[in-house]
């Protein structure tokens, strides 16, 4: 079969395909799905699956849009920073690298409507210098990384003890020049002033005339290594000074238990974060979806940025038996196995490790395991702590 001509619907349609960016109009951005054309678009938001997203969307669409939000800034300023630097560049220009991603966050899935209210709201946090000229929105980005800025501060602290050395010396210059200058007016004054009389022969008038020679002044590098040594002799007391200050008192035992009872509280504190992490089996606890997928199980499968939202696979029962669906871990509970059945840990002291069941206390809602790494015991983990996990 030859190749379409030049021009032509499907000449443009390969070419499309080929690249790998396709119309924005028809991807949907909460399913992540790209569709060719428009008819492939209107049956996509006519299937079950769309409106499943919808509806979780309609439930806590902040949370959601806040993440689209936050995933699109965070690429376009790491953008920014890797390819540009702090060099000034137009707006447009970085949006237009960051684009030809196939798998970036589109625009319309964010708190923004154009690439100018984006551009300002980088100026406003600070984030970015924005100057709007004819050709455009320029931004220049602001580097607050801690070793950039601990590397200019040590340059200027050293600019600065330069200057501070110069201007010391040219200051110890100035009064040794004075000082020797005030000596040799003293000691001209000291000198008696005799008038000259002439003699009444007519012998030549003879000027006896003794001037002291003047003090020599130091060479400039003289000087300067007096100075010197001066000041490492005044550093090295000083310095000896402060580490016999320094010394701290020994800690006492009473203070090392209080600080193991603490850490032992920290340990078993709950988690502040996302618990969702791949290959843990799962249990929908939402009607919202339907009946037939209240009290379902699955395995994660794909997991976000912030380990609070991810792609579930439904095993059971065999009615959703390979439904994959995207839900928050708000309506989702870990699930328990059998005995000497693996779990993961999912936050305290040995978060993210292996374990297998040994006991479950049914009355008190927790379970005890042993660590696959060193065989210890973990006594009275609570339900939430751990959760069936699958290879």
């Amino acid at each position: 079969m030859g190749k379409h001509e030049v021009g032509t619907p499907k000449y443009i349609a390969n070419k499309i395909k080929a690249k790998g960016l396709q119309k924005l109009r028809w991807y949907c951005q909460m399913c992540q799905k790209q569709c060719r054309d428009e008819n492939g678009f209107k049956c996509h938001t006519m299937s079950e699956s769309h409106h499943r997203q919808l509806l979780l969307f309609a439930e806590n669409a902040h949370r959601y849009m806040d993440q689209f939000s936050r995933d699109f800034s965070q690429g376009y300023l790491n953008l920014l920073k890797r390819q540009f630097g702090t060099r000034r560049v137009p707006a447009n220009r970085v949006y237009q690298e960051y684009i030809s991603d196939r798998g970036h966050i589109h625009m319309n899935a964010t708190q923004w409507l154009t690439l100018t209210a984006f551009a300002k709201w980088l100026g406003r946090t600070g984030q970015c210098v924005v100057d709007e000229t004819e050709k455009g929105l320029f931004i220049t980005y602001i580097d607050r990384d801690p070793e950039t800025l601990a590397a200019q501060e040590k340059k200027a602290k050293k600019e600065k003890m330069d200057k501070d050395d110069e201007e010391r010396l040219m200051d110890f210059i100035d009064k040794q020049i004075e000082k020797a200058k005030q000596s040799t007016n003293e000691e001209e004054g000291e000198t008696s002033k005799t008038p000259l009389v002439r003699p009444e022969n007519d012998t030549p008038l003879v000027l006896d005339i003794k001037l002291k020679p003047k003090p020599k002044l130091l060479p400039v590098f003289q000087i300067k290594q007096e100075k010197v040594k001066s000041e490492d002799q005044n550093k090295s007391v000083s310095s000896k000074l402060i580490s016999e200050k320094d010394e701290k008192p020994k800690r006492s035992s009473n203070d090392d238990e209080t600080k193991s009872v603490k850490k032992l509280k920290n340990d078993n504190s709950p988690a502040t974060e996302g618990w969702l992490r791949e290959g843990l089996m799962v249990k929908i606890t939402t009607k919202s979806l339907g009946e037939k997928y209240y009290k379902a199980k699955g395995v994660v499968q794909s997991v976000g940025t912030d380990s609070f939202v991810g792609k579930v696979k439904l095993k059971t029962p065999d009615e959703v038996n390979g439904h994959v669906i995207r839900l928050d871990q708000e309506y989702l509970e870990t699930v328990i196995p059998a005995i000497d059945k693996e779990v993961l840990i999912l936050w305290g002291k040995h978060k993210g490790a292996r374990a297998i069941v040994k006991k479950l206390h049914i009355e008190h809602y927790s379970v005890d395991v042993e660590l696959k790494n060193n065989k210890k015991i973990v006594q009275k983990l609570p339900y939430e702590q751990v959760c069936k996990y699958i290879d």
